[in-house]
């Protein structure tokens, strides 16, 4: 397999994913956040050592031969790949051989304030992008960008995108404790959140060693948190081994509960107990609750 291309990965959010590496020989990113799993690096806002457009393409076309069974092509870095200079024609010419496969970029979400970048993200079928914060203070502190790159110009440029954008735009908010895991920081990324209207919002905290010394929040106080975010489609990345609070909702209760915040199918089964499951269960039946998929998670939301 080539070094640009790796996977197939199972991705619980995404399905099975085969993924595009655009930096597979150093990191190359214009953040240094704190979380990151690949070792720290000083911010750069270029890449200095590029893959070409046909390496890409040559590598991927074979990879599309042995796994013909994915979900998604996503495109990644050991950095940031909206950095990649050539990104443009390289989405046109994946476009062009990807056959019902979505494609999917993940991003720090930084470069959506060059317009050039939104309309190359615009022919991304499905575009996750990171906002850990909503204020300048903790942005700062958590993602430590390069030098000239603000907030308030990355969120602005968000809420731009997401009027046109015809695609599955998903924002993730990555949560550390002691830096954005407070409740007036989560109650000014609800409003941001809810003017840029992405189809979901992603809610996880550090689940592999970090390149600084900077913790994980407990999964229940991730759960708190993501209640803060309202009216949203909101996908925490809970733990294998958490086992939840169940809890006993009557039906007006769990009709409430939805009306306020879309439930996935995690949701659910985290902290619905039996016999709440079996109630929800019969609302479905009746239609008073929908389910729609959204990018790969199933969601029920209150019947319009």
């Amino acid at each position: 397999m080539s070094e640009v291309i790796f996977g197939p990965v199972n991705s619980r959010r995404f399905g099975k994913s085969l993924g595009i590496d655009l930096s597979p020989a150093l990191k190359q990113c214009n953040f240094d956040c704190v979380y990151c799993e690949l070792k720290g690096a000083k911010p750069v806002n270029k890449m200095q050592e590029i893959v070409s457009v046909q390496k890409v393409i040559d590598s991927l076309k074979s990879a599309l031969i042995k796994h013909n069974d994915i979900d998604v092509i996503t495109l990644t870095a050991n950095g940031e790949p909206t950095l990649y200079p050539y990104l443009d024609e390289l989405v046109r010419e994946i476009n062009k051989i990807k056959q019902n496969y979505k494609l999917l970029i993940l991003s720090n979400g930084a470069s959506i304030v060059d317009v050039n970048i939104q309309k190359t993200l615009a022919n991304i079928d499905i575009v996750k992008l990171s906002l850990d914060c909503a204020s300048a203070k903790c942005f700062k502190k958590i993602d430590r960008p390069y030098n000239d790159i603000n907030i308030d110009n990355i969120i602005d440029s968000m809420k731009k995108f997401s009027k046109y954008y015809k695609g599955s735009l998903i924002i993730e908010v990555l949560v550390v404790e002691g830096i954005n895991d407070k409740d007036e920081e989560f109650e000014k990324l609800n409003l941001v959140l809810n003017d840029i209207k992405p189809i979901r919002v992603d809610i996880s905290t550090i689940d592999r060693p970090p390149a600084y010394k900077v913790k994980q929040v407990s999964m229940e106080r991730l759960e708190e948190l993501s209640y803060k975010i309202k009216s949203l489609c909101v996908s925490v990345a809970y733990r294998k081994d958490y086992k939840g609070i169940k809890n006993s909702f009557n039906k007006d209760e769990i009709l409430n509960l939805i009306s306020k915040r879309p439930q996935s199918i995690d949701d659910i089964n985290m902290s619905f107990d039996d016999e709440t499951k079996v109630r929800f269960k019969k609302i479905l039946e009746e239609k008073k609750i929908v389910e729609n998929k959204i990018a790969g998670i199933r969601f029920y939301t209150t019947a319009e």
